[in-house]
């Protein structure tokens, strides 16, 4: 039989809950850090990334229903692409639209490439008739929230779990402390040394 498998003691579960004149209070207390520390890290970070999934995905569902494209047309011939540019075919070009209020607005939205002056294009707006990008599909805000949502909760969750640690690693050493001033007591009174 090898000496690991000989050494090897069962798995007690929920040994700090039980009757033992042995369990110290210290014991009592870290199990019940323990506990408090997994619950608040696991349901925690469960109900706050479940809670920032619902607050992107009803952002995101509101920019869907305010926001809504406008036909605008380019006031300025649009370049040529560069060869530094990542979207080759798509450059910034000025453009021209009228906001809901009546009043005729100008900015920059991307356009292909050689698009000339006076071209009509899509572009989006808010309710105010400012530019904004085009909203995500329901698709598309679903993967984000999902994403932002686990991302929020485990950033959540790992708050309890270090304070959990950091404050089990404080009782460990205090309880350290204490075996060895009860050693510095009573080691002398077993007789000599060996060190």
């Amino acid at each position: 039989m090898p000496v690991k498998a000989a050494l090897r003691v069962p798995r007690v579960w929920l040994w700090r809950w039980r009757r033992n004149p042995l369990r110290r209070r210290s014991d009592t207390l870290e199990a019940w850090i323990v506990l408090i520390a997994w619950a608040l890290t696991v349901f925690g970070g469960v109900f706050i990334g479940l809670a920032a999934t619902q607050s992107v995905e009803h952002g995101l569902a509101q920019q869907r229903a305010e926001w809504h494209s406008v036909p605008a047309r380019l006031t300025a011939d649009a370049p040529d692409s560069t060869p530094t540019e990542s979207d080759a075919d798509r450059v910034w070009a000025k453009v021209s639209w009228t906001a809901p209020d009546g009043s005729v607005r100008a900015g920059q939205a991307r356009v292909s490439t050689g698009t000339t002056a006076g071209t009509p294009v899509t572009v989006w707006t808010d309710s105010d008739g400012r530019l904004v990008t085009k909203p995500a599909t329901e698709s598309q805000a679903q993967l984000r929230a999902s994403l932002v949502g686990v991302l929020v909760g485990m950033s959540a969750s790992v708050v309890p779990f270090v304070c959990g640690r950091l404050v089990r690693g404080r009782l460990e050493r205090r309880r350290m402390d204490q075996w060895d001033e009860e050693w510095e007591r009573f080691g002398p009174l077993w007789g000599r040394r060996t060190t």
